[in-house]
């Protein structure tokens, strides 16, 4: 009886309270979640840690779970189970997911099927958990959103994460003019290695200005926008007439002037995966799953965490000096 019991549950983080890093409590004794009939369950071999999770975390983001949950959306894992309607998937499939259902920082976890797909062999399971939400958002702040073509330029301004990375991938991939900016030398070195053109260390107080030098006086179409409350000013000085910047990332208020917008017809566009319609999501999947198969798309794994540090992978990815990849938990 012991036996069988024990196998009904895993290691998962669990978040009682809305607070700091430390909220983020390991348990040993969680439910092995069931799949329903349109769900997959996965046995999760990594999990990628985006900083929306430390801002819902925190109690500050505008959707808030019900409490407790489990953190985590991309999971990359082999199917363990699926419900009795999914025919797309079944024991043993490599996969990867947009988000999941049950949280992602634990050994199992469950999906809604359409929001699983297969992960080719030519990737690991880091890899895997570093696809969802990074390339799904910079495809969608691009093309969806930021309305780009080729030929156009694209400021990647954070570019070393990992939404910046599949930004400059994907840019390159569609024929733009890629620019990233990073914080260190080695981010620096590998947004080159990943599609941008050039690069620029944004801690340099005249890295706008080598910018400005790069772009000339036509400016730069389009700015994919990692920390638009130190960044938005300026990138409304760096645009082009009818430029864009695409909000995906903000941790506070920032003064503008508007007027700005006006000289150039410029535009300031906010950016949220969760918006998306199921529409856009497929196409985002297309694209996505082309880019793989094409062999351009390739997620550059960061930092890696056990599931017992998971505090301080939350704590890193926030206050840490600069960026070289996606964050992962490693189970």
């Amino acid at each position: 009886v012991v036996m069988a019991a024990t196998r009904n549950v895993m290691r998962a983080v669990r978040v009682f309270e809305f607070g700091g890093p430390e909220v983020l409590k390991l348990q040993s004794d969680v439910l092995v979640p069931v799949p329903k009939e349109n769900q997959v369950l996965i046995k999760v071999h990594a999990c990628g840690v985006n900083p929306v999770e430390t801002y819902i975390r925190s109690g500050t983001y505008a959707r808030k779970p019900a409490l407790p949950y489990t953190p985590g959306s991309d999971v990359a894992g082999v199917v363990e189970g699926v419900g009795e309607c999914v025919t797309a998937f079944k024991k043993g499939d490599r996969v990867f997911t947009l988000e999941t259902l049950s949280g992602g920082y634990a050994e199992y976890a469950v999906a809604a099927a359409n929001r699983v797909f297969p992960l080719p062999d030519k990737l690991d399971f880091r890899q895997g958990a570093a696809i969802g939400v990074p390339y799904f958002t910079a495809y969608r702040a691009l093309f969806q959103k930021g309305c780009a073509k080729a030929g156009e330029s694209v400021l990647v301004h954070g570019a070393s994460g990992g939404v910046g990375l599949a930004a400059c991938q994907i840019a390159r991939a569609c024929g733009l003019k890629v620019l990233g900016t990073a914080g260190t030398e080695e981010g620096m070195n590998v947004i080159l290695r990943n599609g941008a053109h050039q690069a620029f260390n944004h801690r340099d107080p005249n890295y706008t200005e080598r910018i400005k030098a790069c772009t000339g006086p036509g400016g730069v179409d389009i700015i994919i926008e990692m920390l638009s409350n130190v960044n938005l000013d300026a990138d409304l000085q760096l645009l082009s007439c009818a430029g864009r910047v695409m909000v995906v990332g903000c941790r506070g208020r920032i003064e503008i002037n508007p007027r700005d917008t006006m000289s150039k017809e410029s535009s300031i566009i906010g950016v949220s995966l969760f918006l998306a319609t199921e529409e856009e999501r497929h196409e985002c999947a297309t694209a996505v799953l082309d880019g793989i198969e094409a062999g351009w798309l390739k997620p550059v794994v960061g930092s890696e965490y056990p599931l017992e540090k998971v505090a301080k992978a939350h704590e890193d990815i926030i206050c840490s000096s600069g960026a070289r990849g996606k964050m992962v938990l490693i189970l």
